[in-house]
């Protein structure tokens, strides 16, 4: 850990922590409270994500993620 910050390996993209939760986009849409066309949207990053509170709080108890788990851009794109 240099200059004491704890590695930080990258985030998993929205997509990956969907499919490792087992869920389709479809399932998660629907306990999320957004369309399942937004998700995919959100993965193919053609649309940011725009969440309430209880929707993130959501996502974040389906993925079994803490909220600094989630990927700052939820596109599967890595450049």
């Amino acid at each position: 850990m240099p200059n004491g910050q704890p590695d930080e390996q990258p985030k998993q993209t929205l997509k990956q922590l969907r499919e490792q939760a087992g869920f389709s986009q479809e399932a998660l849409a629907r306990l999320v409270g957004v369309s399942s066309k937004t998700v995919s949207n959100w993965e193919r990053g053609t649309n940011v994500a725009s969440l309430t509170v209880p929707q993130i709080k959501a996502l974040c108890e389906v993925l079994g993620v803490a909220l600094n788990g989630l990927p700052d851009d939820f596109s599967s794109e890595r450049e």
